[in-house]
């Protein structure tokens, strides 16, 4: 499988390392007032979906940088590559 590094063109998936879920970005308020089940759900309750799914990727034999993935987990394609971080961004995570 190739993946597509946004600013490094495409690049073999054994240069990477899957690190789950895409939602991971999205970490709850701590200061909410369900925070406790919030940071459950977060760190334990994942899906697992058959088709197009968001999956963080690490460059970990590379530059080291955090990709979002939009892969189909059926036929391993792959419609669209981002740094996580521009993804977080648009989220509107600052840090």
């Amino acid at each position: 499988m190739m993946i597509d590094h946004p600013l490094l063109g495409p690049r073999d998936a054994a240069e990477f390392t899957y690190m789950g879920d895409a939602k991971l970005i999205d970490r709850p308020d701590w200061k909410s007032e369900n925070a406790a089940q919030e940071f459950y759900d977060y760190g334990y309750l994942r899906d697992n979906p058959a088709g197009w799914h968001e999956e963080l990727w690490f460059h970990e034999a590379g530059d080291r940088s955090w990709l979002v993935v939009t892969r189909n987990t059926i036929t391993h394609e792959i419609s669209k590559v981002e740094l996580a971080r521009d993804v977080a961004r648009a989220r509107g995570r600052s840090k």
